[in-house]
């Protein structure tokens, strides 16, 4: 394994919008990273096996709600630190960033925005710790981009819910204790339900054969008749909106982290331009490899400026569905875009191991549909600027 050389472009002097603590932060997982996911993380994915013994790590640096109130065991930070943590760590991996966005904003936010003190409680600071993990049911076999749709259902039986039904394509689903899940009552009534493993009916098999994201573990979560207590309905907040503002939250997350996969592409592929030679000289010296460098830079610098924007209206509790739509979108078309154009620029050595390019492309595939696919992210701003729903 190469030493992990990376170098993080800032074309426009954006650490000058920084605090001391952002910068901190951000240094602190990089080097983390750099540490603890680059040496290991090649061998992970070809082999499509979750690193379990970064949980720890990720953890200390913060990684699980680092937004989440520090008497619950979170970090205590703004938004801004918050993105810079899913940057770094994407810049690892998007399966592991996966992991870290599902436990912070899939799994804490809606137990501390929706849930009761007892709830925060008894979940947040094992979660925080990575005692336990968690995962976020929502999407079903039948309804992905329409959840409304959802089958999943639970009815009253007096002193405890009767669950039944099935959520696919679920992050950390494998060996999570702890699942949040989205089911409708007896009146069609969306709500949130903590389901804890070992719960009699729930069972959560593994998701094999993927090309992409392999090292982070999918599963499908399954209830057949499973009890659950009623203490472990989520009490402040119900119906779809409920769900969708989680997912705000890991959309956020998401558009701070491609950034990170793109950054990664974009450094190997400069350093490699410069190492290459062809026809008597480094490549880097061709018109044409200059232009897909400088195009990479002008994309990478937008998307921080949209980003740190983005972030610093979170902190004021400002931006909209729609803005972090229009962000989750641009940044990660944006990186899969320049992963592509880098591993084009490495030639075959572009789809070996011994580069993170094809790792990053292949699972920037997952990312640009996964929490809104790039078209319903599209129709998103389309509502918003004209009125029209183009969903109905």
């Amino acid at each position: 394994m190469k030493p992990d050389i990376f170098e993080a472009p800032d074309y426009y002097n954006l650490d000058e919008l920084l605090n001391e603590e952002h910068k901190l932060v951000r240094n602190s997982t990089r080097s983390w990273v750099k540490r603890e996911v680059s040496p290991i993380i090649n061998e992970y994915a070809q082999k499509a096996e979750f690193p379990k013994q970064i949980i720890k790590g990720l953890a200390n640096i913060g990684a699980f709600g680092a937004y989440i109130p520090q008497e619950y065991g979170g970090a205590g930070l703004d938004q801004i630190s918050y993105g810079l943590i899913m940057q770094e760590i994407e810049r690892g991996d998007s399966g592991i960033r996966s992991t870290a966005s599902v436990q912070s904003s899939l799994v804490m936010y809606p137990i501390w925005k929706y849930g009761n003190e007892a709830q925060r409680k008894k979940y947040l600071p094992k979660l925080a710790s990575g005692e336990w993990m968690g995962c976020f049911g929502l999407t079903e076999p039948d309804y992905g981009s329409n959840p409304s749709g959802m089958v999943t259902n639970f009815k009253d039986k007096g002193d405890h819910y009767l669950l039944n039904g099935a959520k696919m394509w679920i992050s950390n689903a494998p060996f999570a204790q702890v699942a949040v899940v989205w089911a409708k009552n007896e009146t069609g009534r969306v709500h949130g339900l903590i389901v804890e493993r070992g719960m009699v009916g729930f069972s959560t098999p593994e998701t094999h054969n993927k090309w992409s994201l392999r090292a982070s573990a999918t599963g499908e979560l399954i209830f057949e008749n499973v009890k659950v207590p009623k203490d472990n309905l989520l009490p402040n907040k119900s119906g779809l909106g409920a769900p969708l503002g989680c997912l705000d939250s890991a959309r956020y997350g998401i558009a701070w982290g491609a950034i990170g996969a793109a950054m990664d592409c974009y450094d190997t592929a400069l350093r490699y331009s410069k190492e290459r030679i062809q026809f008597g000289k480094p490549i880097g010296k061709f018109q044409l490899q200059q232009k897909k460098l400088a195009e990479m830079i002008t994309e990478i610098t937008k998307a921080q400026l949209l980003t740190w924007r983005l972030g610093v209206l979170r902190n004021q509790d400002k931006a909209t569905s729609a803005q972090i739509s229009m962000a989750k979108r641009n940044n990660v078309d944006m990186a899969l875009n320049i992963a592509r154009e880098a591993r084009q620029m490495l030639g075959a050595m572009g789809i070996s191991g011994e580069y993170s390019i094809m790792r990053h492309m292949m699972n920037l595939e997952s990312v640009i549909t996964y929490e809104g696919t790039h078209d319903i992210h599209l129709l998103i701003t389309g509502l918003d600027i004209t009125g029209y729903n183009a969903f109905k």
